[in-house]
């Protein structure tokens, strides 16, 4: 998940504070090994649990009906809940097999923040504070992941 930053709106301000205290659009979004983006949610104001995000999404209804391949994982921290689909890390890892996952989840996970990095390089306008209603925030960072993908296709 990212969020991204907005101005203070004019409705339901209250609920886009999000848990580092500012104004957000949180944003769920899926990235493969190349970083392009598969799939992405840019709907949901800053103080929506991730979680929450995730069971009312359409990516989790392929998985539950198992419409992805089985051989296929999504990755996800220590704020999602354990699935067969989606691999998040051990709280309390012991030595040896759990801290050695820990370490590969951890490094697999980073192809996330390398995307969400590469993302906002391409397009600049989601680095600050987006000057728009929510509603058209949603559908900016929409087209910014779409420019992205043209990007990571040149």
């Amino acid at each position: 998940m990212e969020h991204v930053r907005i101005i203070a709106p004019s409705e339901d301000e209250a609920v886009f504070v999000n848990r580092r205290n500012f104004h957000s659009i949180n944003v769920q979004i899926v990235f493969n090994a190349a970083c392009k983006i598969l799939d992405i949610v840019a709907k949901w104001p800053g103080s929506t649990h991730d979680a929450r995000m995730l069971s009312e999404s359409g990516i989790r209804q392929l998985f539950e009906r198992r419409y992805v391949p089985a051989n296929c994982h999504l990755l996800g921290d220590s704020g999602y809940p354990c699935k067969p689909w989606l691999l998040t890390p051990y709280l309390q890892p012991r030595q040896g097999p759990q801290l050695n996952y820990n370490r590969a989840h951890k490094t697999t996970r980073a192809v996330v923040e390398r995307g969400i990095g590469q993302l906002k390089r391409h397009v600049h306008v989601l680095h600050g504070e987006v000057r728009l209603r929510p509603e058209k925030v949603s559908k900016v960072i929409i087209a910014c992941a779409i420019l992205h993908n043209i990007c990571k296709g040149c």
